[in-house]
Parts: structure tokens; sequence; C-alpha cells
């Protein structure tokens, strides 16, 4: 180790809370939806603490140790102090998806919570041999990529997915979440100094978590407090029963459950459909998170960096967790909290420590999330900045314009939600009757239909916008090909709906009777139009020596850069 590069400083303690909370976060969706959904309670409960969360801690501690090891490297490469270890944990779409389109349909079809883990089993190792095959090919893509295509596709989803949803926690349970939010304000933005040198997200947790029990003392005395107060009170109840989870959970191996479920081809094949489109998604992911780490200027080798993605999430599945691990989306918001590579350590080791220990549940019940939401929402803010302050000047339309797909599927995830609890018309009700009705205003199908891909989507767009900027014409109309055939094969805007349930439709796919189809047809045309449009461009269009169109990189960091 670099003598100048200490294994832990103090500003790790910030980074380790903000990444703490965001992998918390996901452990406890994962308590909520698997025993909400898919049967893991009662005697089953031990699919989660004996299987499920003890595998998850292995893949993250795995990834962890590894980004710590690798600043280190690269630190001691460059003789600086300054590196920041790249982010890790749970991918949240991946949960989400496979508990919704693998996990819950096997169980309410066969009404067993070990056939749904299994199927779980299987999605996840099918991403993690997808992810580490990407490796292989990501240096590459990333070569031939626009910064800006990359990028900005990050700040979509850190405005939709992290700002702004955190910011709704803020504002639900603002006496706990606002006093925090204030002391990260002046700690983050103003630099300012806490007593006895301590970290600023330390100090918001630590005010928070008080708020909270104080709020819940003056609630016990008030049985008639109004609703804005008691919203904000902590279940001491919930403390006590969560004591009972604890336990020794060491890992077990489950290579034998997995072989013997993937010798029944059937009851696997039809879900490729849902693990193709999501091991793609996180290596463009992933891929896009490296380069922000290099916008903030820690270059770290991609092959490695992608191929640890791979091999934690197959650990991951061989070990009794149905969900993919992945480089985690904010490095930059982590290097300007301070943090350097003992944050990623810490982390690991803590959520290890609670995922073998049965303690997930008593953390969850002790400190409250809105303590520290602020530090994920600064994460969000510093994404979001750094796509337009990394990029040539010049490009700043490209970001912009690779927004808008992940903002839609923000709103059409938003809008899904409401559909489903609303417990009345459904979304296919709607889209059967006038497939241009509207929800205030916003096409139900063009949010539907940006909200497949996005990930996709936000970079095509962008880089199709940066070419043409620096009047690439024919790299242009490469790029809308590339959208023509990707949504041509499903990957991209189309979707089949059943309900509320969005799920993906490939043109190999045969939907259900039921379902409501959109092929994505003439979406697929209009890209494959615009190609052409650009390729014609390339012969009619004289080159143009003025500076402000083919020096677009001249008043930013380079696009292209050497990776270590």
């Amino acid at each position: 180790m670099s003598s100048t590069y200490p294994l832990f400083v103090k500003r790790d303690i910030d980074g380790f809370f903000g990444l703490f909370v965001d992998n918390i976060v996901q452990l406890l969706l994962i308590l909520g939806l698997c025993s909400g959904l898919c049967g893991m309670t009662g005697e089953h409960s031990n699919l989660l603490f004996r299987y499920i969360f003890p595998g998850a801690a292995v893949s993250i501690l795995i990834g962890n140790v590894f980004y710590a090891w690798q600043a280190h490297r690269l630190a001691r490469r460059t003789g600086r102090s300054d590196i920041t270890a790249l982010p890790y944990g749970i991918n949240t779409p991946s949960l989400l998806v496979y508990v919704f389109f693998v996990m819950l349909p096997v169980y309410l079809e066969t009404q067993d919570p070990v056939a749904a883990w299994k199927l779980g089993l299987i999605a996840c190792l099918g991403s993690g041999v997808i992810e580490l095959i990407g490796a292989i090919f990501a240096g590459t893509i990333r070569r031939y990529t626009p910064r800006a295509a990359l990028l900005s596709t990050l700040a979509g989803i850190a405005i939709g997915f992290i700002a702004m949803t955190f910011t709704l926690q803020i504002f639900f349970k603002p006496l706990i979440a606002m006093p925090p939010l204030g002391v990260l304000l002046l700690a983050l933005f103003a630099r300012s100094k806490f007593p006895l040198g301590l970290p600023g997200g330390l100090v918001a947790v630590l005010i928070g978590t008080a708020t909270a029990w104080v709020l819940t003392l003056v609630v016990g005395q008030f049985p008639q407090a109004p609703e804005w107060l008691t919203i904000n009170a902590m279940s001491a109840s919930a403390v006590s029963e969560q004591f009972e989870r604890v336990g020794l959970y060491l890992p077990v191996f489950v290579g034998g459950e997995i072989a013997d479920t993937l010798k029944d081809w059937s009851s696997w094949l039809g879900f490729l459909s849902v693990i193709i489109p999501m091991g793609l998604f996180n290596i463009i992911g992933s891929m896009q998170n490296i380069e922000s780490a290099e916008a903030s200027g820690d270059s770290f080798h991609t092959g490695s960096s992608m191929a640890i993605n791979g091999i934690g999430t197959i650990v991951a599945a061989l070990f009794g967790s149905c969900f993919p691990t992945t480089i985690y989306i904010g490095h930059p918001g982590w290097k300007e909290l301070g943090a350097r590579a003992g944050y990623s350590t810490l982390n690991g080791i803590v959520v290890t420590a609670l995922c073998f220990s049965g303690l997930i549940g008593l953390a969850s019940a002790v400190v409250p999330i809105e303590a520290g939401v602020a530090i994920v929402l600064w994460i969000g803010i510093i994404i979001t900045a750094q796509s337009f302050q990394a990029t040539p000047n010049a490009h700043a339309p490209a970001v912009a314009m690779g927004l808008f797909p992940a903002i839609a599927a923000w709103g059409a995830t938003v809008m899904s939600g409401a559909f489903l609890v609303s417990g009345g018309t459904t979304m296919q009700d709607v889209l059967a009757g006038n497939s241009a009705a509207e929800v205030n205003g916003f096409l139900i199908e063009g949010l539907l239909t940006l909200e497949r891909g996005y990930i996709f989507t936000c970079m095509i767009l962008a880089a199709l916008a940066a070419n043409l900027i620096d009047r690439r014409f024919v790299s242009s109309s490469l790029w809308a090909a590339v959208g023509a055939v990707l949504t041509f094969l499903g990957l991209m805007h189309a979707y089949q709906l059943q309900g509320n349930v969005l799920d993906y439709w490939l043109i190999s796919q045969v939907p259900p009777e039921s379902a409501r189809v959109f092929p994505a047809t003439g979406i697929a045309i209009g890209y494959a139009a615009i190609s052409l449009v650009c390729l014609l461009a390339s012969f009619w269009q004289k080159d143009d020596s003025d500076s402000s169109l083919n020096s677009a990189s001249e008043d930013a960091p380079p696009t292209d850069s050497i990776h270590e």
C-alpha cells in the first residue's frame, strides 16, 4: 500500500454512510418484496436469512474489497492520494425486475417460495455470466462512445431515481430528514467544520436518529397527536421483534440446487426474455459509471472493473442470492465527499456483519432511513452536475437530449405504481380504449415506450446528438442504425402489458393472448430514417472549419482518454 494513500481517512466515514444507506435500502427492499409477494414468511423466511442475505453479503464484500484494492493500486501507480474507489452494491433495477417478472410469476403459478427462489438464482447467475462476457468488449465500446452519451444517462437516472426519490422521502418525514439535510448542506456546499472534527455524514445520521426517537417519546405522551407528527415516530415494538431474528447465518453453497434447476430447461428458458435485456443493461450501466469515475479524474481499467461485476453476481447466485451486484452510480459524489478507499472496505465489512448476524431488520428499526438519505441526494446532485461539467461545452445539448428517456422512465414508473395501488381501471384497459390516452397531458403510451430500454435510448440519442454537433455524420448514422436494430429486436421501446404489469417484448417471443403488445416497429423505422438522413448528409454537407463545430473538445476534457 502507498504510504501517502492510507487504508482509511476521516472523510471515509461520510462516504460509508452514503453507500451504506444505499445498500441497506436494497436489502430492506428485498426483505419487503420477497416476504410480501413471494411467500418468504414464517418457515420460508429462512430463504431470506439463511440464503439470500448471506449470499448478497459475500458478493458485496468481494466487490467492495476489490474496488478498494483497485483504488490503492491506482494510487500507487500514479503517486496520487486522492483516488476514490468505485462504489458497489446490489443492482436496484435488476432487483425489481427479477422479483416482479421472474420470482413473482413462478410463485403465483406454483405457490412455492422455494421454486421462486430457485428461478431467481438462475436469473442472477445468467446476469453474472452476461456481465462477465461483456467485460471483454466494454473497453472498445467506451472508446467509441462520446462521453456525453455515457454521462447523460447517469444524470437522467440521478435526477429521477435518486435525487427525486429521496427528495420525496425527505419532505414526507421532514422532522427527521430536514435537520440532517441542513447539516449536509453546511458540510458539503459550505464546507463547514463541525465540533471535534466530526464528519458531516456522521453528525447528520446522529441528529436524524436522535430526533426520530425524541419524537417517538413525544408522540407516546400524546395519543391524539396530529398525523404530521406521528408519521415521524419510530416503533419500539419493531426493535424488539427484530431481536428475534438475530443469529449466525453463514453462507451456504447452493450450486447443487442451481444445477438441478438448470437441467429442467423448460422452467427457465422463457425467462431469458427478462434475463438477457437486464444483463445487457447492467453492462451498459457499469460502463457508464466507469466513465463517470474517469471524468472525475480516476481512470480505472474497464475490463477488470466490469469483470468483478460478473464474478460478484455469479458468486451471489452460487451462495443463495437472487440479486445481481454492480458498480454503483455516484462515484463523483463520493469523491466530492472526500472518501477514498476505506469507505468501500468499511461498507463491505458492515453489510457482511449485518447479513451474517440477521441484524438487517434491527438496524432499520433503530436508525431511520430518512436520517441518511440527504447524503444520497447529494450524490444525485453531483452526478447531474458532472454530466455537464465533464463534457465539452458544445456537447451540452447532447447531454440534455440524453436526459429525457430516463426522466420519462421515472415518470412511467410512478404512473405504473399509481395504477397498481388504485385498485380500479388498469393501464391496459385505458390503452385498449384509446391508444392516445393521456395522464395530465402526458401520453401513457409515450411514457411506456421510452421506459423500455431507456438506458440504451439515453445513450443512443446523446451519442447521435454529440456526433452531429461535431459534424461526424457517418458516426451519427451508425448510432441511429444501432437504435433501429435494438428497437426491432425488442430491447428498446417495445413492450407487452398485462393489466398494470409492464414487461419486455422481444421479437422471438410469443406474448400471452391477453396482453397488449407494442412491437415498436414504427419507431425502428424512424431510427432507420434518421440513419439514412445522416448518411446522406455526409455526402452533401461541406466541411466546416469553424472551430465551434469542429473543435468541440477544445473547451473541455477530451472524450477519448487513456485508460489504465
